[in-house]
């Protein structure tokens, strides 16, 4: 019997299974924390908390999607503690939760006679933060608003790879100081840039200044900050503290009498304004929060998928790892209507760099890989497990980031080399622009303009396409309207088509070689096959982007363009094969100079493109390009964005597959279980979080066509119930126990 005709089967007799009671993800710590460092989040719409209880005082960061200052740096908000007296949290008794259906928070303490209860939470429609406190009987409390940047702070030897300039900072390059002052009872506390930003630098670096005004500029004249503020609290003076050997002052706000319940707001906001006085306006409005309404929009979250395994070797691994999948996919939504995309190293959620490498002794606001330089080839693991999780929604900021950035992509195109199209380098700034740093301030006066002088970024030019490609797949899971991406895809593959006949005719009389096709070089196979001649990861997502576009329905191209695409399609080249050990296997491009780096493109073909996999020709030289290649047996790994277990996933080689995503998804070594990483990148490693994901999705869901593949690479001896999305607005909901597939649904949503 066919799969397909078996599936249809279950589908139509399902046999439900009773008795299963759904896991509880919910983290609950007993004791208190050392440090930041074992905080937890906690967050809504575009902010985030790191929350953690040291000493019997409550803290927690503040950050919010889009905080850039003037260095491009993703600057925290600040820090809130919270002290109570007597206090309840030095006792016998202390617990915290990060309750998921509801999207909060909960400290509980009990200290002899005294208890208290704390709940935080994120609105997640307008940018406040919460904290109820509810004691058994009267306390004092106080509020501290914690600020490190309360002067000009310079940054030393290596802070800077916070921020764009990376290593090769300006000399006395500092932060520059927020203003924090007492506004009556409440506390107000903002940056505001001002002066020369590094995208004044950048322009001026590439050579851009001509047509600097045509550019996205989002560093100028934006402001970001809050007022905290709290019922019954008046100020109570400002101090000087140290934490982790960063200094700060604290503006402290103090209960006016012994209270029972209480509850203190921070309203943030963010916008470039014209002058102070339009964001303060803005600042002070009036905004309220509907709690019912933000724990709806939290089930509702939680329901829409779900993924519980129960592994049955007498370990809790398969809890393990469903409990840190929905524990990564709620971080995730704590961004879900930001400005900005999530960043990969770290999200909204990094803490004292130091409890992540102790030699980076630095304030709260370093990461590695700086803060408003968006590396495409992390960002895009981030947003791929978005798709079969359903949470479309979640996806529009890395969509808006490329849309933002396209006239400036467009426009590098034109200055540098007078053609058509978007080139958008990998690693690129917030405003459009490669990275400076990257870039490189020394480079030879003659060398071209539009390249990265850089080794490992020259030439990358075609991760844009993956942001293309997910646009698409949202259209073809959901039926959604892309009108207003579809210039983006185009300008995209119209930049390799004409840059490529371009450099052609830089060598010699013809555009295209001897069978009429591209000649794709340099190139560069991600950033590990390097100056190469049509790379494998160049001609996949070109084809598959290509394709798409022209799958899409009638009203979003006219009959040109579809001629023009379908012209283009033909002028590809072939994706190469090379024997190794007698196997055919997928080489990761026709030619190449250098390796450089430790990424397997030659399986880029497999994810995300798609060409090879289950059901589709040639699988077989897939899985000999896993298992024969030298350089991906050599590459291959879990930590950080390694992809190993999606490949092993999509090719159906589950034992490979699931020790891979075990060590993937497993616990991490820190308190909160999903704090992976630093792996390549920071921590939180949002990277490898996502990878790890993917992983696990492609073991229990793929898809070819319109047919569904449930459990294609996943193991008999794990018992799971999931919850995931497929294309063309389909909801499968599987039960898997004991080696057999009990119940199967398949629902459209339309």
């Amino acid at each position: 019997m066919k799969k397909t005709v078996f599936f249809l089967f279950l589908i139509l007799f399902p046999l439900l299974v009773s008795g299963q009671k759904t896991p509880d993800y919910n983290l609950v710590w007993d004791t208190p924390s050392a440090n930041s460092g074992e905080s937890m989040p906690c967050g809504g719409g575009d902010i985030g908390l790191n929350v953690w209880v040291e000493n019997g005082d409550i803290l927690f960061y503040m950050a919010r999607s889009g905080s850039f200052d003037e260095n491009n740096s993703l600057l925290k908000q600040g820090r809130i503690r919270i002290k109570l007296s007597p206090n309840p949290f030095e006792g016998e008794t202390f617990r915290q939760e990060l309750n998921l259906e509801e999207g909060c928070v909960l400290i509980t303490g009990k200290n002899k006679a005294i208890t208290s209860d704390i709940r935080i939470w994120v609105d997640v429609f307008h940018p406040v933060i919460h904290v109820e406190v509810t004691n058994n009987q009267n306390l004092s409390a106080s509020i501290s608003y914690e600020n490190w940047r309360y002067q000009d702070r310079l940054l030393r030897k290596g802070e800077s790879d916070q921020n764009s300039y990376k290593w090769a900072p300006p000399k006395e390059l500092v932060t520059k100081k927020d203003e924090v002052a007492y506004d009556g009872n409440q506390i107000l506390f903002y940056h505001r840039n001002t002066g020369e930003t590094v995208f004044d630098a950048t322009v001026k670096q590439q050579g851009l200044d001509s047509v600097k005004a045509l550019l996205f500029n989002p560093l100028k004249n934006l402001t970001f900050g809050g007022i905290v503020e709290a019922k019954g609290f008046q100020p109570a003076g400002i101090s000087n503290g140290e934490y982790n050997h960063t200094d700060y002052k604290a503006w402290k706000l103090q209960s006016e009498k012994p209270l029972k319940q209480w509850e203190l707001t921070i309203k943030l906001h963010t916008a470039q304004t014209k002058d102070l006085a339009e964001w303060l306006q803005a600042a002070k409005a009036n905004l309220s929060s509907n709690k019912k309404k933000n724990i709806a929009w939290w089930k509702n979250f939680q329901n829409r998928s779900f993924i519980h395994i129960q592994s049955k070797d007498g370990t809790d691994t398969g809890f393990e790892l469903s409990r840190n999948y929905q524990l990564f996919r709620y971080m995730l939504a704590c961004n879900a209507s930001g400005d900005y995309p999530t960043r990969f190293n770290g999200g909204l959620f990094t803490y004292d760099p130091a409890f992540v490498d102790s030699i980076r002794d630095f304030t709260p606001d370093y990461r590695r890989w700086t803060g408003g330089t968006f590396t495409a080839q992390n960002q895009r693991l981030v947003y791929f497990p978005m798709l079969k999780n359903g949470d479309f929604d979640l996806m529009t900021p890395q969509f808006e980031f490329y849309k933002r950035i396209l006239q400036t992509a467009e426009i590098r195109s034109k200055v540098y080399w007078g053609h058509e199209g978007a080139c958008f380098t990998e690693q690129i700034e917030n405003f459009g622009l490669p990275n400076p740093s990257e870039y490189t301030w020394k480079r030879p006066e003659k060398f071209d303009k539009g390249l990265e002088y850089n080794a490992w970024l020259e030439y990358q030019w075609d991760t844009a396409l993956e942001f293309c490609f997910l646009i698409l797949e949202k259209e073809r899971y959901t039926g959604a309207d892309i009108s207003e991406y579809i210039p983006l895809i185009e300008s995209s593959l119209r930049f390799f088509d004409e840059h490529y006949q371009y450099l052609a005719k830089q060598r010699g009389i013809k555009a295209l070689d001897g069978n009429g096709k591209l000649v794709l070089f340099p190139g560069s196979s991600c950033e590990t096959y390097k100056m190469a001649y049509n790379s494998t990861s160049t001609i996949a997502a070109l084809q598959t982007v290509a394709i798409r576009l022209l799958e899409l329905p009638a009203q979003y191209l006219d009959a040109e363009k579809r001629t023009y695409y379908e012209q283009f399609l033909n002028r590809l080249p072939e994706i190469h094969t090379r024997e190794i050990d007698g196997h055919t296997t997928i080489a990761p491009a026709w030619q190449w100079e250098r390796i450089n780096n430790t990424e397997s493109p030659q399986l880029y073909p497999v994810f995300p493109w798609g060409i090879y996999g289950i059901g589709k020709p040639d699988l077989e030289t897939a899985i000999n390009t896993y298992r024969y290649d030298p350089d991906v047996i050599k590459f291959r790994d879990y930590a950080g964005w390694k992809q190993d277990a999606i490949w092993a996933a999509r090719l159906g080689l589950t034992e490979e597959a699931k020790e891979l995503m075990v060590k993937k998804l497993q616990n991490s070594r820190r308190k909160f279980p999903a704090f992976w990483g630093p792996g390549f990148d920071w921590t939180p490693d949002h990277n490898w979080g996502g990878s790890g994901m993917i992983a696990l999705q492609e073991m229990l869901l793929q898809t070819n066509g319109e047919e569904l593949l449930p459990l294609p690479a996943f193991p008999k001896n794990w018992d799971v119930h999931f919850k995931l999305h497929a294309p063309y607005n389909k909801v499968i909901e599987c039960k898997y126990i004991n080696g057999e597939i009990k119940e199967l649904k398949i629902n459209n949503k339309k």
